[in-house]
This record gives C-alpha cells, sequence and structure tokens, in this order.
C-alpha cells in the first residue's frame, strides 16, 4: 500500500444545540465521530484537512470549544479554511471574535492562506503535501447543478479546468461527498462528518484517505448508527400548513362576511391572540394560494 498523504475532512459543524432531526444524544455523537477521526490521524500520521465549518455557529460556547481543546491532540493541527459558519457575519475581519480563533491561538488548528468563504484562488493560495500542489477552499461544489445552487457555486468540471495548477482541490460547504477526476489531477468534497438535518437520513458520513503517489482517495465510512434520524418534525409542519391553508379557503369561501377578507383575518388574529409567527406563515400560505389559482 502507497503512504497516505493526508485526510481529508470538511464540515464537521461542531453545535451545542440538538438538531431537531436527531433522536439520540447528539453531544455524545459528535465528541465519539471526533474520537474516531483522531484515531485515524495517529494511525497514519498524516495532516489531517478540514474544508471549513469547523463549528455550526461561530459564537458557540465555552463547553463546546473545551470539547475540542480536550479531544484534538497537542502536538499536532488540523489544517483549515474558514467556512462561512465559522465566521462571525460570514466576515473575515471578524474571525478574532470566533470559537474557531479559540482553537488556533491555542495551536490545535491551523489556518490555511486562503481559500475561505467568500475568497477566490490567488497566487497565495494552496500548500504542498509530497510533492503535490492542494488547494483548500470552503465553495460550493457541484456535480450535477441542484435546484438551489447559488451565485458563488460551482461544478466540479468547472473547477477542475480552472484551476490546472494544483494536483488536489478539497472542498467543503455542500454536505454531500464528491469526488471528481480529469486526467491524472483530482477534486474532493467529503460531505459532513454528521448528519443534522432530516434530508441526510439516507447519508453516509466518510472520510477520505489521499495518496500523493498516485493522486487517488479511499473512502472510510464514519461509524454511524441507523434509526437516529426523524422526519416527524417535517411531517408535523406540513401537517400544519395544511389546516391553515383549509382556514384560509374557508375563509375566502364564507359569504356572510361584511368585511373584507383581510379585515376578517386580522379580526380573527385579534379575538384568537394569535402569534406572530402564525400570523406571517398564514399570509404566505394566502400569498401562495393566490397564486396558483
Amino acid at each position: 500500500m502507497s503512504k497516505v498523504s493526508a485526510i481529508l475532512t470538511a464540515d464537521w459543524h461542531f453545535r451545542d444545540d440538538q438538531p431537531v432531526c436527531r433522536l439520540d444524544n447528539f453531544m455524545e455523537t459528535q465528541i465519539r465521530k471526533l474520537q474516531w477521526i483522531c484515531g485515524i490521524w495517529k494511525k497514519y500520521d498524516c495532516p489531517l484537512i478540514c474544508a471549513g465549518d469547523v463549528f455550526d455557529y461561530w459564537k458557540s460556547s465555552p463547553f463546546l470549544i473545551s470539547q475540542l481543546l480536550t479531544l484534538l491532540p497537542t502536538d499536532r493541527q488540523v489544517f483549515a479554511v474558514w467556512g462561512n459558519h465559522d465566521l462571525p457575519q460570514h466576515s473575515l475581519e471578524l474571525q478574532q471574535k470566533s470559537a474557531l480563533y479559540t482553537l488556533v491561538k491555542a495551536e490545535r488548528v491551523k489556518i490555511l492562506p486562503g481559500v475561505h468563504w467568500g475568497q477566490v484562488p490567488d497566487v497565495n493560495s494552496g500548500m504542498e503535501i509530497d510533492g503535490k500542489k492542494v488547494l483548500v477552499w470552503h465553495v460550493g461544489v457541484f456535480d450535477s447543478p441542484p435546484a438551489w445552487t447559488g451565485d458563488a457555486d460551482f461544478s466540479a468540471i468547472d473547477i477542475l479546468n480552472t484551476h490546472t495548477e494544483y494536483d488536489l482541490i478539497v472542498t467543503g460547504h455542500y454536505h454531500t461527498p464528491l469526488v471528481k477526476k480529469l486526467g491524472n489531477r483530482l477534486l474532493v468534497n467529503p460531505g459532513s462528518i454528521s448528519r443534522q438535518t432530516a434530508d441526510q437520513i439516507e447519508s453516509t458520513p466518510r472520510v477520505y484517505l489521499w495518496y500523493a503517489e498516485t493522486n487517488s482517495v479511499e473512502e472510510l465510512i464514519i461509524p454511524h448508527r441507523k434509526g437516529v434520524i426523524s422526519r416527524e418534525h417535517l411531517e408535523k409542519k406540513e401537517e400544519k400548513l395544511a389546516r391553515y391553508q383549509a382556514f384560509i379557503t374557508h375563509l375566502k369561501s364564507d359569504k356572510g362576511v361584511g368585511l373584507s377578507f383581510r379585515q376578517n383575518l386580522e379580526q380573527f388574529f385579534r379575538i384568537n391572540k394569535t402569534e406572530k409567527a402564525v400570523q406571517e406563515l398564514i399570509y404566505w400560505a394566502i400569498e401562495k394560494s393566490d397564486k396558483e389559482e
């Protein structure tokens, strides 16, 4: 077997709160995942790369920061770039206020020169590992364009065709794993190390071992449990929206009201002391219903 030159990860999204879709103790789950990654790191004794979003919220608690300070070894550093979740207001100028900056000052994380969230590569981007040029970039990269692609997102082929000076490009931000090869060059989007939304119910968290000698990767599946993600909260939301739409339809069809529809609705809200968030949802459903008619 060739020597492992680096371990590729992205989007750790360590967080204090419990994702609404998770049925387990998510704090314990996060700790187990990082312990496993650190075990792989120790085994292969090579650089560990995270392509941004170490934290889910830049203002994470001292407790959460202390967990990472305890788990991450003191004799080596994680190589990382700034993700949008790591930065206050997504601004690099405010990086010193962030939880990730604490890990940097404690020498558990080493920030690479670009390419951070909102940036594009320049002459100072990238690093060299075992004779290969490596670019780490927190940017949305897709294989087939998703419906919600933003202006700052790119296709894997476009990136490989544009930044030809790099042998390996490691990206973050999209939580779906992707490996794309163009000639003897490689792009890897490792995906998130944990499943934090219901749409990831069928996802398989992983990291990649990278072999510089052949510029190839091997996926390692992160141990994870089945049956710990629920869609119940989404189903309840859909049921609630259906009830609101039925209520709106009833109001619209009520021919006995003397006021306008909107006035009747506002009067209903006052009498029933309806929460502002519920009012906004009903108004949104009205607009949606009007467009469909």
